[in-house]
């Protein structure tokens, strides 16, 4: 039995799963056509209603095929109130205004028609301009007087009651439609705020790594020079009859030269016009006494702990944990209520690990999406190493990089 039980609640807990798919495939598709819907089925029993009420007492008394077509064109142009939101409105109404001159009762003594009334108006009040909603409320008032005139049966206090009721529902939708309207202008915006900072993302990695390609630049143009130059002086110092050697030597010397001199063209196109070439050496962890001492000269208390013993690091790898942590204590000034910082420096066998934590409250939403972490994340993945940002369970806020060293 409990077999039993289980495989026929495995079979309900299905046949919801395929119900709930279902309605969420079938919501927009609602959400989109329900008015249609709605005026499809008006429409057919409006029809039905006009054919089958034909001669009773306060009733429409045609010909039928006037009444017919009437309805279908009181009906008919609500379905293009998308492409024509303030004509589609008026055409009913002016088609209800002549019906009323034909045949004086199918208006005011079916059921289909005041509805299709009443939409109208809601449809005049949720229209975008303002003028063009109060210019469909008077259309509105202007042919409900007339179909009230030609009523027989009508009178001035329910012309007052009816014209009442549609100002009601008009002033429900053009409530509705400002609301409308603030909610579209709200996404509008957000989704402009989100297209702007994706650009602005974008602009900051674009700008970190052309400047990391600069600082590679003078890395790596120093190694070679010191390549071309120790080519040089070992040429110089070769026998007159090692002439194989001096050949070597000299193929070294000239590559190296040419390399130099597309990496100064590379880096020329990518230095902006007003930017002068950057003739001070790239700075590196030794420099980071004066930089935390700056730090405290700003008023930002900085403690440096050095942990593991210290390991002559690549030049890459030593100018991008500089600007790491460079970057880190301008955000904690920048961004963040702190009295006090520490930078942890830790020398492990294959791995650099840099730490800056904070006692601040930070502004923003805490989830490291800031442009500056945007380039702290570059300068990590050029070196496949890893980034996590994020505040503290206790409060203040953390960042902390690894960089692999093999």
């Amino acid at each position: 039995m409990d077999d039993v039980r289980l495989v026929l609640a495995d079979e309900a807990v299905g046949r919801a799963l395929e119900y709930l798919q279902l309605v969420n495939r079938l919501w927009p598709f609602a959400r989109r056509y329900w008015f249609d819907a709605l005026a499809g089925v008006a429409l057919v029993v409006g029809i039905v209603e006009a054919v089958l009420s034909q001669d009773v007492d306060n009733g429409p008394h045609g010909p039928l095929w006037f009444d017919v077509l009437a309805v279908l064109g009181m009906i008919l142009p609500l379905f293009a109130r998308r492409r024509f939101p303030f004509g589609a409105p008026v055409a009913t109404a002016i088609v209800a205004a002549a019906t009323s001159f034909v045949d004086e009762e199918l208006i005011p003594h079916d059921a289909v028609p005041f509805l299709t009334a009443v939409a109208t108006f809601a449809l005049f009040g949720l229209l975008r301009d303002r003028n063009q909603a109060i210019g469909g409320l008077g259309i509105g008032i202007g042919v409900t007087a007339i179909v009230a005139h030609n009523d027989p049966s009508g009178s001035a206090s329910g012309f007052a009651f009816v014209s009442l009721v549609f100002a009601i529902v008009w002033t429900i939708a053009f409530a509705l439609g400002r609301k409308f309207q603030e909610a579209d202008a709200a996404r509008e915006r957000l989704a402009r705020a989100e297209r702007e900072r994706a650009e602005r993302a974008r602009f900051a990695v674009a700008e970190e790594r052309t400047r990391i390609a600069r600082e590679l630049h003078d890395v790596v143009g120093h190694s070679v020079s010191v390549m071309t130059v120790q080519a040089a002086a070992a040429r110089r110092l070769l026998r007159p009859h090692q002439d194989k050697e001096r050949e070597a030597l000299l193929v070294v010397e000239q590559t190296g030269r040419e390399a130099l001199a597309e990496m100064r063209r590379m880096v020329g196109v990518l230095r902006r016009p007003d930017e002068a070439p950057a003739l001070a050496p790239q700075p590196s962890l030794q420099s980071l006494d004066q930089l935390i001492a700056n730090a405290r000269h700003a008023g930002l208390a900085v403690d440096l702990r050095v942990e593991g013993e210290p390991v002559p690091l690549p030049p890459g790898i030593d100018t991008s944990a500089y600007r790491l942590v460079q970057e880190g204590l301008t955000n904690v000034a920048e961004h963040a209520r702190a009295s006090r910082a520490e930078v942890v420096v830790r020398y492990a066998a294959h791995e650099l690990e840099l730490t800056i934590s904070d006692d601040g409250v930070w502004l923003g939403n805490g989830e490291g999406n800031g442009y500056g972490l945007v380039g702290m994340r570059e300068r990590v993945s050029v070196y496949g190493g890893e980034l996590e940002a994020g505040p503290l369970a206790g409060g203040g806020y953390r960042l902390r990089a690894r960089l692999p060293l093999s």
